[in-house]
């Protein structure tokens, strides 16, 4: 009979054939079949002085549960010990980018030959910079969907009408791209450090190429304008003169192109009163 205190999984898979396990895609989660041990959850009350033993580790966890390693010849005389609540298999975990893009509605909105797409619209980011070699921001010919990407923190080129950074065409970002990352990021240096505006253009408009498909962004065929604020200052990110610069640097430039833009602003502050208005 299976023990009570082991969750069914857990019960099922020291039941299952090494075959069986490896077929699975859950059965083998947490088990070493080089060590025959497994990694478990467990939850106990009681001194945590009582979860240890020969060949077992524990690491105790806040409110009364625990990682525990051991063997899996031991996990039944383990669940018999006074402490011992429940022990629990671990589970894999997924990205939710499905999820999150079926709970938003933008799966039906893009699903259909009348699906849309991006194509012909502008996306601009204002942010920390985008790591232009990520497959997501390339076309299928390899060549890049971003047309221009000013970087603040660059001296030495600023876009007309402007007095601060780097202006970087879809030239230049392509020339950058057939050199290779090495030589590429000497023609055009701009990083992404904090991978916050990778990230936030990612989910705007990535085209999912780096993962087949499967973590598309909304905008998928659109093209990209990318603004990188000035470096952070002393306890601070960059200021607010910056991100206004680079709004209208964006809205500017989709004015000369003739085409409309969805401009994304994921910086911003508290100032400000909080009195709710009457």
């Amino acid at each position: 009979m299976p023990d009570q205190k082991v969750d069914n999984l857990l019960n099922l898979s020291m039941d299952a054939t090494p075959k069986e396990r490896e077929k699975s895609e859950n059965l083998n989660v947490g088990y070493d079949p080089k060590t025959r041990r497994w990694d478990v959850i467990v939850k106990y009350s009681g001194p945590e002085s009582g979860l240890a033993g020969v060949g077992i580790e524990v690491v105790s966890l806040l409110g009364g549960y625990a990682i525990v390693t051991l063997p899996e010849s031991e996990i039944d005389a383990y669940s018999n010990r006074e402490q011992i609540e429940f022990i629990e298999k671990p589970k894999r975990l997924y990205f939710e980018t499905l999820e999150e893009r079926a709970a938003s509605c933008i799966l039906p909105v893009q699903a259909g030959n009348d699906g849309l797409t991006g194509e012909e619209i502008l996306v601009g980011v204002v942010d920390s910079g985008v790591d232009y070699f990520h497959p997501d921001f390339r076309n299928e010919d390899g060549s890049s969907r971003i047309l221009k990407l000013w970087d603040q923190s660059i001296p030495g080129n600023p876009p007309e009408g402007y007095i601060r950074g780097t202006e970087y065409t879809k030239d230049k970002i392509d020339e950058a791209l057939a050199f290779g990352e090495t030589e590429g990021r000497h023609l055009v240096p701009t990083r992404d450090s904090s991978g916050h505006g990778t990230a936030v253009l990612g989910i705007a408009a990535g085209n999912g190429r780096a993962s087949d498909g499967v973590n598309r962004g909304i905008a998928y065929k659109s093209d990209l304008l990318v603004v990188k604020m000035g470096n952070a200052r002393q306890n601070s990110f960059p200021r607010t003169t910056e991100l206004m610069e680079g709004i209208d640097y964006l809205v500017r430039q989709a004015v000369k192109m003739g085409r409309p833009i969805a401009v994304n602003i994921s910086f911003g502050n508290n100032y400000g009163s909080h009195e709710p208005y009457n």
